[in-house]
């Protein structure tokens, strides 16, 4: 791998590991505990993530269970919950807090694939976006005569093979987490 297209490659994996979150926040009729990952909890006034005030647990399959370090933080935890964009009611008994997760219902189920299909597709775009950028680089880097004419085909032609190794992993991510999603 030649260096000058290393920090491209660098916001390639950046754009896979952005999807990658994506794809972990939607939830598919069971109980992921990644759901609450980006979850803030007012923490004696301080925004901290859910993990470092509770314990989060998959008692069943669907069904998170969290379970607060101090019992008085139930209901901050229950406010972040409902404030959130995940769809689910918390029920409590005074010490745990339960994420039921209903059964997707088919158009859910489509409806989510459509979301998939489109981050993915973003993504796609964002790589794109990368490899013009790097394309330019070597182009410019080529008309200032920094590199010769074989050495900037050379480069072209990494770039192209990076950008085809990120798309494929991109449609294959796609696949999966449709494939995940549709599983009744």
């Amino acid at each position: 791998m030649n260096e000058k297209i290393v920090p491209f490659e660098e916001k390639m994996n950046k754009t896979i590991a952005s999807l990658s979150e994506d794809f972990a926040s939607i939830r598919a009729g069971r109980a992921n505990p990644h759901l609450l990952d980006k979850l803030r909890v007012d923490y004696y006034g301080t925004p901290s993530p859910l993990q470092s005030v509770a314990n989060i647990s998959v008692p069943e399959a669907r069904v998170i269970q969290i379970q607060p370090w101090e019992s008085k933080m139930i209901k901050e935890i229950e406010k972040a919950i409902l404030a959130s964009d995940i769809g689910i009611t918390p029920g409590n008994d005074g010490k745990v807090i339960r994420l039921v997760f209903p059964e997707l219902t088919e158009e859910r189920r489509k409806d989510l694939t459509k979301d998939i299909k489109t981050k993915s597709e973003t993504a796609r775009v964002a790589i794109r976006n990368i490899r013009r950028d790097a394309n330019e680089h070597v182009k410019k880097a080529g008309k200032a005569s920094e590199i010769s004419e074989d050495v900037q085909k050379e480069l072209e032609d990494e770039i192209q093979k990076l950008t085809d190794k990120f798309i494929e992993n991109i449609d294959k991510m796609c696949d999966d987490k449709c494939k995940e999603i549709m599983t009744v």
